[in-house]
């Protein structure tokens, strides 16, 4: 019974760690080191309010497609303490 509470608990940390989110907003400050700037819209599976915030951009062909001003629709996932954009329309 211990073995399958822990087994229960770390596939639920796994699962929210990983989880995709969707969003859309748009690009305040274009990406520098690695950095992003978007005021997004509320982003409901986290049960955020739109707000201004950093992500990070690790894929040089995603920041391309973030220019200033763009309205954009994203897909993000948290790493640690960060906020990883994973796909840009």
């Amino acid at each position: 019974m211990k073995r399958f509470l822990v087994a229960l608990l770390v596939s639920a940390f796994a699962a929210t760690a990983f989880a995709q989110h969707n969003a859309t907003g748009t690009v305040t400050k274009p990406p520098a080191n690695g950095k992003v700037t978007i005021k997004h819209d509320p982003v409901p599976s986290l049960k955020w309010p739109g707000m201004t915030m950093v992500f990070t951009v690790k894929d040089k062909a995603l920041a391309d497609k973030l220019k200033q001003g763009a309205k954009i629709e994203f897909q993000f996932v948290q790493e640690g303490k960060d906020y990883v954009v994973t796909s840009v329309k």
